[in-house]
């Protein structure tokens, strides 16, 4: 092939058709408009905006971030205006980058996170998908204690899909004993897709001040490290389900995200790399397409799930 031939790097999950697969992780790239000086929102996928809530909600106490090996823990904790702040002064915003705009979903009951869906199905007619999060280890109520079993999981699901004509995807917690079980759960209530891992619950200790580093003890753990995981667990779902498998975990570079789409993935999404380059997404799509073509493949649905 020439060199200047551009492959096909266009996806599809559900309803939703996408320029290339490199999506952005909620609570990492805000509402996307913050990183709209360092790269062209238009350049990728889509972005996910911050896990919104029925309610407003101040997050946790600080501290709420450390650094770690080749990682971060964060216990953020979902803060946000609440569903009705975004659909008044985020949604008119957000839908005009050229950049599909997805909705991270949270609730502390199955009602908050079907309320939330309605408010977005009537009022923000532009969002065309939601990723419901029914994995964040930060949260009391909600959140992780959905995610961890098959029947919890499903719940929210088929109750949310009753809700939401849009495309569905569900973002999946790494801190089960089976991830395989739990994905087939929500596919068979209706969703359109999977995404996954979320944050690895863990824990650092400041030993001089001999407390943890953070104020609630416990946090997810993301980035390179994690990565290893988050490939493993992309590979074992994509064999079990039919519906798309969206990767992430610790993605930095290209040939990171190559691993999870060799791996089974449909696309893939950007989290931790945002606070070390703003420019990581658009970067990263480029450096995908430059292997395609160098490797002389026609799209990117070549070496989906090649391994």
């Amino acid at each position: 092939m020439a060199e200047t031939y551009t492959p096909d790097t266009r996806v599809t999950i559900g309803n939703l058709s996408l320029k290339n697969p490199v999506l952005t992780a909620s609570g990492t790239f805000g509402y996307g408009e913050e990183f709209a000086d360092f790269m062209d929102l238009g350049s990728i996928g889509g972005f996910i905006v911050k896990g919104t809530t029925l309610n407003h909600r101040e997050g946790n106490p600080y501290p709420r971030m450390a650094e770690t090996p080749s990682g971060m823990l964060n216990a953020v904790g979902l803060q946000n205006k609440g569903v009705d702040y975004f659909i008044d002064h985020i949604y008119p915003r957000v839908i005009n980058y050229g950049s599909e705009a997805i909705v991270n979903v949270s609730g502390a009951s199955v009602a908050d996170y079907v309320e939330v869906c309605r408010r977005l199905q009537d009022r923000a007619p532009e969002i065309k998908a939601i990723e419901v999060n029914i994995s964040c280890p930060n949260v009391k109520q909600g959140g992780m204690a959905f995610g961890t079993t098959c029947d919890g999981a499903a719940e929210v699901t088929r109750a949310v899909r009753a809700a939401w004509n849009g495309t569905l995807i569900v973002k999946l917690s790494p801190n089960v004993t089976d991830i395989v079980s739990i994905a087939r759960a929500v596919e068979d209530e209706g969703a359109d897709s999977v995404s996954l891992i979320n944050t690895l619950l863990g824990m650092a200790i400041d030993v001089e001040r001999r407390r943890p580093y953070l104020s609630t003890v416990t946090g997810g753990l993301s980035g390179p490290a994690v990565r290893p995981v988050a490939v493993r667990m992309v590979w074992q779902v994509a064999k079990a389900v039919k519906i798309p498998v969206i990767g992430l975990g610790g993605i930095m570079t290209g040939r990171d995200a190559l691993e999870f789409i060799m791996a089974g993935a449909t696309a893939v999404e950007i989290g931790t790399a945002n606070f070390i380059d703003p420019a990581a997404p658009q970067r990263i799509a480029e450096e995908i397409t430059d292997y395609l073509r160098r490797h002389n493949f026609a799209s990117v649905a070549d070496i989906r799930g090649i391994i």
